[in-house]
């Protein structure tokens, strides 16, 4: 390995226990400050809805205020969840985007609602059982950038704009869609890591050359949380726990809680299990910890781009998280991959 892989950060703009949304997104613009100033390659802001403790559910307007807020680093979505939204309108939004930012723009899409069915009947959307409805809504989306919109009809702000298309996914799916329409893709792999290499091997086996890419570039989210020692960053670790914990019982309505001490210990077997199902490939812990799981996800991936989530309560302790990230990914360069 000659070169580092390309280092990028997703956030869901946590709305943290005592915190205001107002605050939330300032924090997201501090955040973003600083991956830019860390050399991160990319700010992606994930739709979410219905959820108490993430700040990003109107994400093209939050993109808005992150580019306002920096200078360099693309940013983008990851994702909109195209099934909750016209073409047209996503044409609209991100070709004003582009327009703000130009050569800053990534469109990820992904087909999941975002939340459950009474958030997608709220968001007056019917979902389209048809497997080949999101494949229909990318290429539709393509056209209106295109300038060559269904029944003449002409995005403005989009027909001309160029965002970077991305196809996000937590499952084979999305990688036969991407490999498809020849379009990059990102692995979900911080909350659904289980289709982790099956999808990479689909995606790359069955990749067609596109106007937009003439070969595979994989991207893998992956949860990363530094701290002084593998204990500290387990604790920090608690605070995103906890919140997959309420989630895996119904409960969205609590915003993102602060790190407990114990909080794994506590839980049932099936609730660890759980935890240790999703947090598979995760990198917490000190330094050395992290650059060692990190090391070993890019030997076994051979991913083009990592891209890290970091869910600490603490704004500081998450900043030098950040940071230490972009160092320990920097100094991988030398490292061997078989």
């Amino acid at each position: 390995m000659t070169q580092p892989p390309t280092l990028s950060f997703l956030d869901l703009v946590p709305i943290r226990e005592g915190d205001t949304i107002a605050g939330a997104l300032a924090t997201a613009a501090d955040i973003a400050r600083a991956a830019e100033a860390a050399g991160y390659h990319r700010y992606w802001v994930a739709e979410h809805h219905g959820m108490a403790g993430i700040g990003g559910a109107a994400t093209s307007v939050v993109l808005g205020h992150i580019g306002a807020a920096t200078r360099t680093i693309r940013i983008g979505s990851g994702g909109i969840m195209l099934p909750n939204h016209a073409p047209l309108q996503i044409a609209e939004q991100f070709g004003t985007l582009d327009a703000l930012f130009p050569g800053r723009i990534d469109l990820g899409l992904g087909r999941a609602p975002g939340s459950d069915q009474k958030v997608a009947a709220a968001l007056r959307r019917t979902l389209n059982a048809n497997p080949d409805a999101f494949v229909h809504d990318v290429t539709e989306l393509q056209r209106f950038f295109a300038g060559e919109g269904d029944n003449g009809v002409l995005a403005v702000p989009g027909a001309g704009a160029h965002p970077e298309l991305w196809i996000l996914g937590s499952s084979l799916y999305g990688a036969q869609v991407a490999a498809l329409l020849g379009l990059p893709y990102a692995f979900a792999a911080h909350f659904a890591p289980q289709a982790l290499d099956a999808a990479l091997a689909t995606y790359r086996k069955h990749f067609r050359p596109s106007a937009e890419l003439a070969a595979p570039h994989a991207m893998v989210g992956v949860g990363v949380i530094v701290a002084e020692t593998d204990e500290d960053a387990s604790f920090l670790a608690s605070s995103q726990q906890q919140q997959f914990v309420a989630l895996r019982r119904g409960d969205a309505s609590r915003p993102f809680p602060r790190p407990v001490p114990g909080f794994y210990a506590s839980q049932q077997p099936v609730l660890q299990q759980m935890l240790d199902e999703t947090f598979s490939v995760a990198a917490i812990g000190s330094e050395a910890t992290v650059r060692a799981r990190l090391s070993a996800l890019l030997q076994r991936t051979q991913a083009d781009e990592l891209i890290i989530t970091t869910p600490v309560y603490d704004p500081a302790a998450r900043l030098g998280s950040i940071a230490r990230t972009a160092e320990i990914v920097a100094s991988l360069a030398q490292a061997p991959v078989a």
